[in-house]
């Protein structure tokens, strides 16, 4: 950990401190990319990970993004049919565009535009979440709660069966 917080990670602790949210972004030495790195990382269970995961819908060309529990699979299809199209892959350079951060660090708000956000219904049966801070190596905590006001997502089924 380091008290100085990279550019990006300071963004997403400037942006909790200014939705009153008091909660504390950590940059970790090894890397949180993916769900099985960071809960290593950090020392909890896979499905306390929040994924924040952008797809980029067809014809509109918005981007979409799906909050789900680390140990979860999305189903594209469920999300199809809550945004009433078609989904995409969204590329790196569509990813940084939209939301202003890399893949593997996204956090689940704070982005660069509005981006329509499903939370999976999982996240909300833990007491303790962690999720990208907008760096591979940046993440904070947080609650269920806190997770649902900071991404003013909709909750929904979001995971393959």
């Amino acid at each position: 950990m380091s008290d100085k917080l990279s550019p990006s990670a300071q963004k997403i602790q400037q942006a909790l401190e200014t939705r009153g949210v008091k909660l504390q972004v950590i940059e970790l030495a090894d890397s949180t990319r993916t769900s099985a790195e960071a809960a290593q990382a950090i020392g909890c269970g896979v499905g306390q990970i929040v994924k924040s995961l952008v797809f980029k819908a067809k014809r509109s060309e918005r981007p979409i993004l799906v909050i789900a529990s680390g140990v979860n699979r999305v189903d594209e299809r469920r999300i199809e049919k809550l945004i009433g199209e078609p989904l995409g892959k969204a590329d790196a350079d569509f990813v940084r565009a939209r939301t202003g951060f890399v893949i593997g660090g996204v956090p689940p708000f704070g982005h660069a535009e509005p981006v329509e956000t499903f939370i999976d219904q999982d996240l909300l049966n833990y007491s303790e979440l962690w999720a990208a801070a907008g760096t591979p190596h940046a993440v904070f905590r947080l609650t269920p709660d806190e997770l649902l006001f900071l991404s003013d997502g909709k909750v929904a089924p979001v995971k393959q069966e």
